[in-house]
């Protein structure tokens, strides 16, 4: 089974849960293009790097999900790998592409929505405003980006596919959640 990036469900909500994930380090590159193809380009590179294609020609296990970062409205996209759990920054080979970024994440309080189904630009912006909405109702405080964040390969049936809509928020400062 595919590793997957380590979090912790601190509490579930209606239509979502609230997460803390572990620091991570991710491989990252920019992409440039409409949404529901700038997965698919940043996948490339990501992929040929794990595959060895890197400094070391070491090859790296692949980690779900796969994440991308950015306006559902813009043509820059982050498509991301998360490496696995126990990486360093220095304990990674350095990547022989130069469009290929190494960053270091800390822990991070996050709110993810699951939803099944196509990749389409309609439909994550459908669940990312019911996101946004459950945030506020639950009084919680949005704190970046959204990410989007794919589970499966490619084949899986739409129907199958485990798809996620994350967004950052603020960690409870009063303890009621920790």
């Amino acid at each position: 089974m595919t590793e997957q990036q380590r979090y912790a469900v601190i509490r579930k909500f209606p239509g979502f849960e609230l997460r803390r994930y572990e620091p991570c380090v991710i491989a990252e590159v920019q992409v440039r293009g409409q949404f529901e193809s700038a997965g698919s380009a940043g996948f490339r590179p990501l992929v040929s790097y794990i595959g060895g294609r890197n400094a070391s020609g070491q090859s790296i296990a692949m980690t779900a999900p796969v994440l991308q970062e950015g306006a559902l409205t813009t043509d820059v996209h982050a498509v991301s790998f998360v490496m696995p759990a126990g990486s360093t920054i220095d304990t990674m080979p350095a990547p022989s592409e130069s469009n290929i970024t190494m960053r270091a994440l800390d822990e991070e309080w996050v709110a993810a929505a699951k939803f099944s189904g196509r990749w389409t630009e309609a439909h994550v912006a459908t669940e990312l405003e019911a996101l946004r909405e459950r945030i506020v109702a639950a009084d919680l405080t949005a704190m970046g980006p959204p990410r989007f964040a794919r589970y499966d390969p490619p084949w899986t049936p739409w129907f199958m596919r485990r798809n996620e809509v994350l967004i950052p928020v603020a960690a409870p400062t009063d303890g009621s959640l920790a």
